[in-house]
């Protein structure tokens, strides 16, 4: 008979204890299956899933042939997955957080158009706007402005925004996240977004403007964010050649 769920939870949570030690460096190898299943006395299939786990959130890469590493020190966006900032940091062996600049409740008269209508909002509908720094190791990376339909998580305090919104929607909120629809484009910060983020005016970042769906293609939250290309890296795995499709103006995520 095999561990319970709970086990396997507790599992990762110690992996991930592990890799925050510090003693396993980006780059190095991690725990094997077999080391995993012997230290942790459980079975190998339990470790395995349990490095998957690691694996699809980023924080452990497997390389064929040479076994499991610590992903490196890059921070990266992975454009098949949504990942919190949170694991991604942490993957890269760098301490988040996050500064909220901006935190309040408005009106659909307040809010812009096209945010009412990428949230399909009714007239006079609540929503929450946010803006955020992110940093990694007290640097900030990220500089986020967000909008988010009030009625889907009406009890959001400026708290909450201060850690992952990934996190409080599926486990405050019991929301479903099921993906992003998002545009990637190379832009120049302006004056106000270069002095957020720490960097010269007109540097070259990587800007994500994105609508995040619930389960049934409900709208929950619209977003335009800015990466700073300096330190971040935009990933992604692509498959075998197919037949030519048309070409797409908007990619199609379910990576953050």
């Amino acid at each position: 008979m095999g561990k319970p769920a709970s086990f396997h939870q507790e599992l990762i949570t110690k992996l991930r204890k592990l890799l925050r030690s510090r003693r396993f460096l980006p780059g190095s190898q991690f725990l094997t299956e077999r080391e995993i299943a012997k230290r942790f006395q459980t079975s190998r299939p339990t470790a395995n899933k349990a490095l998957s786990n690691l694996v699809s959130r980023g924080l452990l890469e497997f390389r064929q042939g040479a076994g499991t590493f610590v992903r490196e020190s890059v921070l990266d966006y992975d454009l098949q997955r949504l990942v919190s900032f949170t694991d991604k940091a942490e993957a890269a062996g760098k301490v988040p957080s996050t500064r909220v600049l901006v935190f309040k409740k408005m009106t659909t008269a307040e809010a812009p158009g096209e945010i009412v209508q990428a949230l399909r909002l009714t007239t006079n509908e609540q929503l929450f706007y946010m803006e955020r720094l992110r940093l990694a190791d007290g640097q900030a990376v990220i500089y986020e402005c967000r909008h988010i339909a009030a009625r889907l998580c009406p009890a959001m305090t400026k708290t909450d925004a201060k850690g992952s919104l990934y996190a409080f929607w599926t486990t405050s909120c019991k929301l479903n996240l099921s993906g992003a629809e998002e545009s990637i484009r190379a832009v120049n910060a302006t004056q106000s977004q270069a002095i957020q983020l720490g960097i010269p005016i007109r540097a070259a970042c990587l800007q994500v403007i994105a609508t995040g769906l619930l389960e049934g293609g409900i709208p929950l939250w619209h977003e335009e964010t800015l990466y700073r290309s300096d330190v971040y890296e935009f990933r992604n795995q692509l498959g075998g050649v197919s037949s030519p499709k048309p070409a797409q103006g908007r990619i199609r995520s379910a990576e953050g």
